[in-house]
């Protein structure tokens, strides 16, 4: 998956990722999958995405300095699970000895770490399935190719009389 928007709210107003399926499913449309993040959560994302020097390490880069300080290295995050509207996620890590642990995390927190170690970003099918959004651009198309071909079989079914113009004499009221 890859982070295809990111609306940092304030206020009343909601953070959100949304993230976009890299391959098509099979109608060839990629999946969008959007989670309501917190504010903090959204800055943090975004500044993994555009570092900046900020002098000291934000929670995330902490997180990434203290797993590779620990000798293991974070290979990709997964969206596990969602449960009404609250998503559930996993970081894998490798250890040093080969061995693989998965930690629970915060989708925005894995996403956050995901953006920063510049590994993949996976969502279980089962998650797809349940919250995935319609990908309009597929239904764009869709649209677009079903006016071309009804207009494709109107032309079909033109004839030269057709374009005959006939004047009727208006009646003598």
């Amino acid at each position: 998956m890859d982070i295809e928007s990111l609306v940092v709210g304030g206020g009343p107003l909601a953070s959100l990722v949304v993230l976009r399926s890299q391959g098509s499913g099979e109608d060839g449309t990629a999946a969008q999958l959007p989670i309501q993040i917190g504010s903090f959560e959204a800055s943090a994302i975004s500044m993994g995405v555009a570092p900046r020097e900020s002098g000291r390490p934000m929670t995330h880069d902490l997180l990434k300095s203290t797993i590779s300080a620990l000798g293991a290295s974070c290979v990709s995050v997964r969206i596990s699970d969602v449960k009404g509207t609250t998503f559930y996620a996993q970081v894998e890590l490798m250890r040093e000895d080969g061995r693989q642990v998965l930690v629970d995390a915060r989708p925005s927190d894995a996403i956050a770490l995901a953006v920063r170690e510049e590994v993949p970003v996976f969502a279980e099918e089962s998650v797809l399935q349940t919250a995935s959004l319609p990908d309009f651009r597929g239904v764009e198309r869709d649209e677009r190719e079903r006016e071309l071909a009804q207009f494709h079989d109107f032309v079909e079914t033109l004839s030269p009389e057709d374009f005959t113009v006939t004047h009727e004499e208006p009646d003598g009221e």
